[in-house]
């Protein structure tokens, strides 16, 4: 409670829409969900579906055309560059290979050092515990700080691309798609890594997914988006408990069951 009111949601997400071409083709309609804190919503659908428009556009990676995204209560899509600097350490993205993210001639203490700098988060004499705690943290060796991307095996930069999330202590850090490339040992470790965060700092998770099973695991809450709708949503394993909807029952459908 701040002064007797509520606290506002991590993300509050109203009435999104976005068009693509020559816009008559939609790619979000009236999307509308909000995120509290130490929550994490998972957002699922088949390929096309909407899932990763709407993460590039709750980061402002792309501009929507109607609707708002709420920030702790602030509207982040009408302000421009200037004025959405200073937020941007808020909220932060994982993205389904880091490899790809990441400048393959920046070491990993560059790679860390980048959002400290960028956003004047802390004085340089300070950079060097603060990469330490990180990598700390996300269950690496301080050894890997002088190595490169290609140097290290597919979880471990995983964890690099998380330390470098939380360098910036967000509020909101939106998953798209961050263990679907690993291999089922390494995501079972990545995924605890992420809760332990979360109850350690109440951090909000937006977990961009086409795996029920891991959204099963890990979300509190699911959305189920088909062409660019929200079709279903509630909480996790009432939703895939009992599906309301046909896009909903084709995902289920679609998961391998094995047979013995």
């Amino acid at each position: 409670m701040i002064g007797g009111l509520a606290e506002p949601p991590v993300l509050d997400v109203r009435n999104l829409g976005k068009r693509f071409g020559d816009r008559s083709a939609t790619g979000l309609a009236n999307v509308s969900f909000s995120i509290q804190t130490g929550e994490t919503l998972a957002v699922v659908g088949a390929s096309g579906a909407g899932k990763t428009t709407l993460a590039r556009l709750v980061m402002r990676l792309a501009e929507s055309d109607e609707g708002s995204i709420h920030l702790r209560g602030r509207d982040i899509t009408v302000l421009h560059d200037e004025l959405l600097r200073p937020l941007r350490p808020r909220f932060q993205m994982v993205f389904q290979d880091p490899l790809a993210a990441f400048n393959p001639r920046a070491s990993v203490k560059r790679i860390l050092q980048d959002p400290l700098r960028i956003n004047g988060l802390a004085a340089k004499g300070e950079y060097d515990a603060l990469i330490d705690a990180a990598v700390t943290r996300v269950g690496l060796s301080t050894d890997v700080i002088d190595r490169y991307p290609l140097e290290l095996s597919g979880g471990q930069r995983q964890r690099v691309a998380i330390a470098r999330a939380i360098m910036t202590k967000p509020d909101l850090i939106v998953l798209d798609e961050p263990v679907s490339a690993l291999d089922v040992s390494v995501r079972a470790q990545i995924l605890n890594l992420l809760l332990d965060l979360q109850e350690e700092t109440g951090i909000a998770y937006l977990f961009i997914s086409h795996d029920l099973a891991v959204v099963r695991a890990f979300a509190d809450r699911i959305i189920v988006m088909d062409d660019g709708r929200i079709v279903e949503a509630g909480e996790t394993e009432a939703v895939l408990a009992n599906p309301q909807a046909e896009a909903t029952r084709v995902l289920i459908d679609a998961v391998p069951r094995l047979k013995y």
